[in-house]
């Protein structure tokens, strides 16, 4: 099962297998950690907006502290369902800040949402850095003002793809100082 070197990978509504191989291995290579995944969860109904046709990423956040098993490290919750966070329009995901729970969106970091030709490999790119920056909150870090740093604040597309894929020098000293394990 799980342990404090563990991150729960949850599934919400259809997610492919690609997306939570993806997952397991950002895991590994960026925390150090296994990746478990547990069974699918139906997005709750208080979760979706049907007026914005959207969902609520905190109505997600809380329904994976429910399920988080309590010998791992945290849980991530990932969807292809879009989420919104008021008064944002959207995100990509959101965290509880050195928590337990983390949820990720892959709605919007797929070309075809923007009516553009699939691009995989772009796609897995931006998957990888939302994973790696909402996991960051959970693991306590914020912001970062180096832009070549995950951590960097995404508030368009243009800034998932211009930021870097890694943690900064500091945010790594961060993380190692309050991290995963």
């Amino acid at each position: 099962m799980a342990n404090r070197e563990t991150i729960a990978i949850v599934p919400y509504g259809a997610v492919t297998p690609a997306v939570i191989g993806a997952a397991r291995a950002t895991v590994a290579a960026t925390f150090g950690c296994g990746g478990v995944e547990l069974p699918a969860r139906t997005i709750p109904a208080e979760a979706v907006d049907p007026t914005r046709r959207q969902c609520s990423s905190r109505v997600l956040l809380a329904d994976l502290l429910t399920c988080v098993p309590s010998d791992a490290r945290c849980a991530l919750g990932v969807t292809a369902a879009d989420l919104f966070l008021p008064p944002l329009t959207f995100v990509f995901g959101e965290a509880q800040l050195a928590g337990r729970a983390a949820v990720v969106s892959t709605c919007r970091l797929r070309e075809e949402s923007y009516l553009r030709p699939p691009d995989l490999s772009l796609f897995d790119a931006r998957l990888r850095k939302e994973i790696v920056h909402e996991l960051g909150h959970a693991f306590g870090l914020v912001h970062c003002d180096d832009r070549d740093c995950v951590m960097w604040q995404s508030a368009t597309l243009g800034d998932t793809d211009a930021k870097g894929a890694e943690l900064c020098f500091s945010c790594r000293a961060s993380l190692r100082s309050h991290g995963p394990g």
